[in-house]
């Protein structure tokens, strides 16, 4: 064996030897770095004929090529046993369930609204919209709420900036504001009829939404949600009120049998003005009267306000809140689990 085939076979070897990549290229440098013995060999053949030279250059590079490719072997061999030991370390159980991305759905009071809508739709009301950030005049004082009202307080009502010190802006306590609105955008498209003493087109809206009023227990938020309702004409009376509010809960709960109380109240903006009780007659809440709904027929200033003569139309309001209606539908006690964000909870209603 020459001296060539015994750098060779020394460097595969070495190679064999190395147990990590960089005990490898330790070894590599011994034989082709800068100081290597096969660079080494390169500069020796200074000294050589030129015909020594291609015969030795030659034999050189030769044992450079065997040595280089027992190196990418090499290098080939400790990828190979890595990749081994990852996978080995990072075995994957194919009988295990694969993880699958959960489906989201509504939120209980979103259903809730969407089925009020829904319901409501069926007898003719409009749905209004409306600002959630009100002045004082539609959030009160179109309402006939007096301004020592408790419910002016800084106890109840979120003031926020803008507006004057005699009408400053507010978070709205509730969405009754939408029906003044509602009506005076009604009023002013049918000015024309009005003024000629003609029929105007009833009023039938609801207004659902989100409402804020410094409360915060297992039944109230400082964040809820409401639904206003109203029917304005030359006919509607409290019988009509009993009707329609009777047939939705009804339709909303589906329950026939459910029995409703109407019991004299106060509100500023309704005169005469009743709370809404309901009983179940089954269930586990079956005997116990329920209060579902403030109501009563529009207050004559609140019709003044919307622009129409209260000697001529009158009508019903009512207001209910559909985060109580759905505690009630889906046996839920505690208000504040609709806006914990929990999803266990939230995911027995998908």
């Amino acid at each position: 064996m020459n001296e060539l085939d015994s750098l060779v076979e020394s460097a595969q070897q070495l190679f064999a030897q190395a147990q990590t990549p960089n005990d490898l290229e330790n070894a590599k440098a011994q034989f082709l770095g800068k100081s290597g013995k096969v660079t080494e060999l390169m500069k020796g053949m200074a000294q050589l004929s030129v015909e020594e030279k291609k015969s030795r250059g030659a034999a050189i590079n030769l044992a450079k090529q065997a040595i280089e490719a027992a190196l990418t072997t090499r290098r080939q061999a400790l990828a190979d046993a890595e990749l081994e030991a990852h996978l080995k370390a990072e075995v994957l159980d194919v009988t295990l369930p694969g993880r699958r991305c959960g489906t989201g759905g509504l939120h209980p009071v979103s259903v809730t609204m969407e089925r009020i809508e829904g319901i409501f739709g069926s007898m003719g009301f409009d749905v209004a919209e409306g600002p959630e950030i009100e002045s004082d005049w539609f959030n009160f004082t179109a309402l006939n709420t007096p301004e020592d009202h408790p419910a002016r307080s800084m106890h109840d009502t979120f003031y926020v900036e803008g507006g004057t010190a005699h009408a400053p802006n507010l978070l709205r306590t509730h969405t009754s504001p939408m029906q003044v609105r509602h009506a005076v955008q009604h009023v002013k498209k049918y000015r024309g009829l009005i003024d000629a003493g003609q029929t105007m087109p009833e009023i039938r809206v609801i207004a659902p939404g989100r409402t804020y009023r410094v409360d915060s227990d297992a039944t109230h938020s400082p964040m809820f949600h409401q639904c206003e309702g109203l029917w304005i004409g030359e006919n509607v009376s409290f019988k009509d009120l009993k009707v329609v509010f009777t047939d939705f809960c009804k339709t909303f709960f589906e329950q026939d049998d459910l029995v409703l109380r109407f019991r004299p109240s106060f509100f500023p903006f309704t005169e005469p003005s009743a709370e809404i009780d309901i009983q179940f007659q089954h269930g586990p809440l079956a005997g116990r009267w329920l209060e579902v709904s403030g109501a009563g027929q529009v207050h004559p200033n609140v019709v003044r306000n919307m622009g129409l003569d209260p000697e001529k139309y009158i009508g019903f309001a009512f207001g209910m809140g559909p985060d109580r209606l759905t505690m009630l539908r889906y046996g839920v006690n505690d208000l504040r689990l609709f806006f914990d964000g929990d999803i266990r909870f939230l995911s027995q209603f998908q």
